[in-house]
């Protein structure tokens, strides 16, 4: 069937708003209308040629919408069901048995390659293939083809604009906190960076508890709405020492570190805020493959830090997303404050958007 799509050719070059076609599921895939997919930083890095994109390709990773057909097989949705898109995984290797989906042997592939395993994709355009298959979705586009273990089925009056974020945004964020970390009540929390994933960790820091959540943020607008969501401290990198500023409200160190930005200085800042037995989780993607951690080794041994990996916030979807759902009825999550819509065909409205600072987590809407 023929569809809309937002392509990206090269690196750094805007999206194109282009027909392609999409085929049918195959068995054990699901074919999704997309009523709205959030934009994500990962888009951008793939979008940029810094991970080894293989353009052309269709990105999107935060899809939700209406089941249009399913594969044979597929039991877990049927047509007409509202869905959440989140990542891909195998479920049969020794970790998706173990339910840590998002540390699937086979990730990469599943996630990043722009292909089925097989090596075909569901998207071309004039019979030339495109690479999909982006967190086994490419929803940046009218529809999409996912796969039974990542797609969700949610209330038939879900507001799916709202939704979209949690498939890989919010979970990361506020996973982190609650599931990698697992940040016990009364516990203290740092987070570096003020965007929606570091929000989301601020959040998380609320339901998990944490009586100090302190948000290092350049910007004083989103240092401002991390006050109001729950952080009791906002830091300004841009003023003095953050290590030292950190310490001046917690003396004895931070529990618990969640940093958003994958900025080599504000992460070896971190590592000197720790309290014995801390734990750092690293989340935000830095701007170059070779980045580097720099850690005192010996304080390491002394205090028993932790410093911890975190892919989607060390989620099983079918688990931690009802959770999130959960959270936002109840008023605990309230990602509508930092979400804008925007007709997809504005998509690189959006982004510009974002890197201006004018919006925080931007959502495309057919």
């Amino acid at each position: 069937m023929e569809a809309i799509a937002a392509i990206t050719r090269e690196a750094n070059a805007p999206f194109v708003i282009e027909p392609i076609e999409v085929e049918a599921p195959r068995a054990g895939e699901v074919r999704v209308k997309i009523a709205a997919v959030g934009i994500c930083h990962t888009d951008l890095a793939f979008a940029s040629g810094l991970m080894g994109s293989p353009f052309p390709m269709v990105l999107g990773h935060e899809g939700a919408g209406t089941v249009e057909a399913v594969g044979e097989g597929v039991t877990k949705v049927a047509v007409g069901d509202k869905v959440l898109l989140t990542f891909n995984s195998c479920g049969h290797c020794a970790t998706c048995h173990s339910h840590d989906p998002a540390y699937c042997h086979d990730f990469t592939l599943l996630n990043f390659a722009g292909i089925r395993p097989d090596g075909s994709t569901p998207l071309s355009q004039n019979g030339t293939p495109l690479s999909g298959n982006f967190f086994g979705q490419s929803s940046f586009a009218s529809s999409a083809i996912a796969n039974e273990r990542n797609v969700l089925k949610v209330s038939p009056d879900a507001d799916l604009a709202m939704l979209a974020p949690l498939g890989c945004g919010v979970q990361t964020g506020a996973g982190a906190v609650l599931r990698s970390l697992a940040a016990s009540p009364g516990s203290s929390l740092v987070v570096i960076g003020g965007g929606a994933v570091g929000l989301s960790a601020v959040l998380g820091g609320v339901i998990a508890g944490c009586p100090t959540i302190i948000l290092i943020e350049p910007q004083a607008e989103r240092r401002a709405l991390g006050l109001s969501l729950g952080a009791t401290h906002a830091v300004d990198p841009g003023v003095g020492d953050t290590t030292e500023a950190v310490r001046a409200i917690l003396p004895g160190g931070v529990n618990n570190i969640v940093d958003t930005s994958g900025h080599e200085g504000a992460i070896a800042a971190a590592i000197g805020m720790l309290a014995p037995k801390g734990a750092l989780g690293l989340v935000g993607v830095p701007g170059s493959l070779e980045a580097l951690l720099h850690l005192p080794i010996i304080a390491a041994i002394t205090y028993g830090y932790t410093v911890k990996g975190i892919i989607e916030g060390d989620s099983d979807p079918d688990v931690f997303l009802p959770e999130l759902i959960a959270h936002r009825e109840a008023g605990r999550l309230p990602v509508d404050r930092f979400t804008k819509t925007y007709p997809f065909d504005q998509i690189n409205q959006a982004i510009d958007d974002a890197h201006h600072g004018k919006c925080i987590k931007a959502v495309l809407t057919f």
